[in-house]
């Protein structure tokens, strides 16, 4: 993991994720935020954020407040947020309101994957981050919890398709804690789990035996291990990096809550009928995600994009509390096991549940 200190703009990393190459001596495209920078060195709790839920996530202006609300919700847990974006050319780790004020505002804003950063960077462009970006950026500044809404994965039709989200790839090779209600539930979800697990992609569910399903708390899909608190999930991320091996992501399954989840019912209906309407329509490809979601939102009265909010809320207090709790592992100072927990039971602190392991 690269020392933060190191990762200031005009400074030379001294280590790098396995395929990352150095910045130019000229000085680096990524620029990590004072306050962000101050906690990474001082080994303080840091949360990342994607920044396409603002860019093109939702209607404006509510993009912006909740935005704002994401980050309160890291600051009010006890960590920092460092949302992602690219202004200009150069990645900005932690934004400050104006930033998050043109993120959620200027219309002419790319939607990038990790695939854009290059791109991006070289032409001075703008944009959102998506999964893949976040991911390789936050490891690549040394923070270990990245909160989001759900991954991107296998496409429904793959074996004709072979559409599969660069997500999976660079969870496949990047050493980080990723917080997630699930994969989108547009998506081939028993194919997508069969696929994190061949690329030895850690899934665990939090308090949970099912699979999320983004919109709706179960997939119907079982996961093999469960955890019960984020000092557990700590103590994982402990055990992994004394274990060494690839530099693979930790997946923690958090599925919204079923009093604010989607219909099931719903659900189920509009998605067959979004499913239809694209077929009909003849849309694939990249315009295909963005064209069912918005089937989602128009079908369901705007129910789906209440439960995919209320998801990534409790996605993002879960990953402030398990940052905490890498901090206070690490500062030998945990203490009591329901600290910083949020929905913290009696159940905290027991060891993680097998169910089933392969």
């Amino acid at each position: 993991m690269i020392p933060p200190e190191a990762t200031q703009e005009g400074q030379q990393p001294r280590g790098l994720p396995s395929g990352a190459r150095a910045p130019s001596r000229k000085g680096s495209r990524v620029a990590v935020a004072p306050a962000v920078q101050a906690a990474l060195s001082d080994g303080l709790p840091v949360v990342a954020l994607e920044s396409t839920i603002i860019s093109h996530g939702l209607p404006r202006p509510r993009n912006l407040d909740v935005a704002i609300e994401l980050e309160r919700i890291v600051h009010d847990g006890g960590a920092r947020p460092a949302t992602i974006a690219v202004l200009d050319g150069v990645v900005r780790v932690g934004l400050d309101e104006s930033e998050l004020e043109r993120v959620a505002s200027q219309t002419t804003m790319r939607k990038l994957g990790f695939r854009d950063l290059s791109l991006a960077l070289a032409t001075g462009a703008s944009g959102g981050t998506t999964v893949s970006a976040v991911s390789f950026v936050a490891a690549r500044v040394g923070i270990q919890v990245f909160a989001t809404g759900g991954l991107g994965g296998v496409h429904r039709g793959w074996a004709e398709s072979w559409d599969e989200s660069a997500d999976l790839a660079m969870l496949s090779r990047t050493r980080l804690t990723v917080v997630s209600s699930g994969v989108k539930s547009i998506l081939d979800i028993p194919a997508t789990l069969q696929r994190l697990e061949t690329l030895n992609v850690t899934v665990v569910g939090y308090r949970t035996t099912m699979f999320p399903g983004f919109y709706v708390a179960s997939s119907g899909c079982p996961v093999d291990w469960t955890v019960e608190s984020p000092h557990e999930i700590a103590e994982v991320m402990a055990c992994r990096e004394a274990l060494g091996g690839p530099d693979t992501a930790l997946v923690v399954a958090n599925p919204v809550s079923e009093d604010h989840q989607l219909d099931p019912e719903l659900h189920d209906v509009a998605l067959a009928e979004a499913l239809a309407a694209a077929e009909d329509q003849g849309v694939s490809g990249q315009g295909l995600t963005p064209f069912l979601l918005d089937f989602m939102a128009r079908r369901t009265g705007g129910a789906s994009i209440e439960a995919n909010l209320a998801a990534v809320r409790g996605n993002v207090a879960l990953g402030a509390a398990i940052a905490v709790a890498c901090a206070s592992r690490d500062t030998g100072a945990a203490g009591d096991a329901g600290a910083g927990d949020p929905g913290a039971g009696p159940r905290d602190g027991q060891r993680a549940a097998a169910r089933g392991g392969a």
